[in-house]
């Protein structure tokens, strides 16, 4: 696939892949389309180190159809989704059959691809910054499919959230999904707000923004504060002010599920598996489709996301 504008996607027919050893077909019912799949299409990521080349996609939801030898953990017909590092644009993909997760039967194809990599991404950070009851935590781009996923893992750990958006009905939409307190920044500030809130300045912040947004971010942390960098939606530079780091002597990091090795990631879906998809059942945890399109319509997709309108994930329907 040549990088450019949404016009590049094309549907064509390939082989049918198949499973090696610890791997699993899977016959996908739909995918969620990523901001890493917009990335890659403009030749802004590297290709993935394995999976097809020139199909994109990192999320999706399907039917076991096909297994690798050896492979026992997962039977032919299992409901499943996950990620993948590609190939996810497409009938079949194979992936490894611990990067899988259980489907419940009462949800449908649309639902199930709109969880693993919002709520995987959201637990996997909420967890290494160590978020506890009472923090204050803000989330940038908080109507984004993380953002939402954030919200309401936020929620559940007893802390409290503080959501900024550039729109209005975004942060009244994230309000229902259990934010404290919502920010429309003009133009990019925000910091002062946060700390008229919360008294001192936040816990923790996860940014999944970056470019303009990050210095602000910082300055809204209190000291000891803990930020985490997670998307790079407003660019991939800043112009950081250190010492602000350095006087309040903040922890960073940064974080990315796609390069993450298969036993990093299996360990992952495996806690997650365990502690967090349990409460989808009862309604504690919620995924928020925004629209659902038709593979026919991919371009249309793309498009749509990169308008920024949608709250919560796009969904294509593969079949």
């Amino acid at each position: 696939m040549e990088p450019g504008d949404s016009d590049v996607l094309a549907l064509k027919d390939v082989p049918v892949p198949e499973p090696l050893a610890g791997q699993v077909r899977v016959r996908v019912h739909a995918i969620g389309v990523n901001r890493a799949d917009l990335y890659r299409r403009r030749g802004l990521f590297p290709e993935p180190r394995e999976g097809p080349l020139d199909i994109p996609g990192i999320e999706f939801a399907g039917e076991v159809e096909a297994l690798g030898p050896g492979t026992d953990a997962l039977a032919v017909g299992d409901r499943v989704m996950g990620i993948a590092p590609g190939g996810t644009y497409a009938e079949y993909v194979i992936v490894p059959a611990a990067m899988t997760l259980r489907v419940p039967d009462s949800w449908s194809w649309e639902i199930a691809a709109a969880v693993p990599e919002a709520f995987l991404t959201a637990h996997d950070v909420l967890r290494r910054l160590e978020t506890d009851a009472d923090d204050w935590v803000i989330i940038t781009a908080v109507g984004s499919g993380v953002g939402t996923a954030m919200v309401q893992l936020v929620r559940i750990r007893g802390a409290r959230c503080i959501g900024v958006s550039r729109t209005e009905s975004k942060l009244a939409r994230a309000a229902e999904l259990g934010m404290d307190f919502g920010i429309q920044p003009w133009p990019l500030k925000f910091a002062k707000d946060v700390r008229a809130i919360t008294g001192r300045g936040a816990d923790a912040a996860i940014d999944l923004v970056g470019g303009p947004f990050f210095p602000e971010v910082l300055s809204a942390v209190r000291t000891h504060g803990r930020v985490m960098l997670v998307g790079l939606t407003g660019g991939m530079s800043a112009s950081v002010d250190l010492g602000v780091i350095l006087e309040h002597r903040l922890r960073l990091e940064g974080t990315v599920l796609r390069n993450r090795s298969h036993a990093e990631k299996a360990r992952l879906i495996e806690n997650f598996s365990s502690t967090i998809l349990p409460l989808f059942a009862d309604g504690t945890l919620r995924p928020v489709v925004d629209r659902v399109f038709s593979l026919d319509e991919i371009r249309q997709a793309h498009r749509y996301v990169e308008t920024n309108r949608s709250f919560g994930k796009v969904v294509v329907r593969i079949d």
